[in-house]
């Protein structure tokens, strides 16, 4: 076959484009299983630090086996309706709070610390500045005091935003109270000097990062309420 022919020349740029495409077909299968694993790790970790442990590198997943002891899904009135492995940690977050609050998937991942207390991982997914923001929020077994926070980010601003996910500001989030007054007050992200008018608890806003600091606060009560029934049966609990 003529080589500087058209035929030729479009032959071999379909052969070419068949195999390279085989070939990074075949690499993205190869990797695939690696970099879910990856970004699987990676939420433990996050899990992991709203109950304070931090894993050595390459034991993330033991970590999370030995304190996650429980997953499970609850409905609107605080029932447990799921409890097969894994259930809480593969919830599409994303997808999950774009529905009313009353047909949501309410995941609880259960921690139980070397003391022996327990914890309870609430994770979270709201919007910031520039793209989404997501969390764990860890609450004591009184179903009311926050034991520790983690939030992360896609694309806030580094220095401003994008500070949520750095521990000074996730830090002031611990020994906040989720109810005043017998009452559901999720704790607020308020400029300093500011009072919400819930009457909750609050932290201080980050400065130079109001909306992101607002995104945190509405994410934190859009995920937290529909977990009221839920946190009153276990106030319930320990008031016995």
């Amino acid at each position: 076959m003529n080589r500087n022919s058209n035929t030729y020349q479009i032959l071999y740029s379909a052969i070419m484009v068949i195999v390279v495409g085989a070939v990074l077909a075949f690499v993205y299968m190869e990797l695939k299983p690696k970099q879910d694993e990856n970004r699987a790790n990676d939420t433990r970790s996050q899990i992991l630090s709203a109950i304070h442990v931090a894993p050595q590198e390459g034991q993330v997943g033991e970590a999370f086996n030995k304190y996650i002891v429980k997953q499970y899904l609850v409905d609107a009135q605080g029932n447990v309706t799921d409890s097969s492995a894994n259930v809480a940690f593969n919830v599409d977050m994303k997808a999950n709070v774009k529905l009313p609050a009353a047909q949501r998937k309410l995941p609880v991942l259960v921690s139980r610390l070397d003391d022996g207390s327990m914890k309870y991982v609430i994770p979270m997914y709201g919007a910031g500045l520039w793209g989404p923001i997501w969390g764990y929020v860890a609450v004591d077994a009184d179903g009311n005091t926050v034991y520790g926070a983690n939030f992360s980010h896609e694309s806030e601003t580094p220095g401003l935003g994008a500070r949520i996910a750095e521990q000074p500001f996730q830090d002031e989030f611990k020994g906040k109270h989720l109810y005043a007054g017998g009452a559901f007050k999720s704790v607020a992200v308020m400029k300093k000097g500011q009072k919400t008018p819930s009457g909750g608890e609050q932290v201080d806003a980050l400065s130079g990062a109001t909306i992101t600091s607002r995104g945190v606060s509405t994410m934190l009560n859009d995920c937290l309420a529909p977990y009221d029934p839920f946190f009153k049966k276990l106030q319930g609990k320990t008031a016995k």
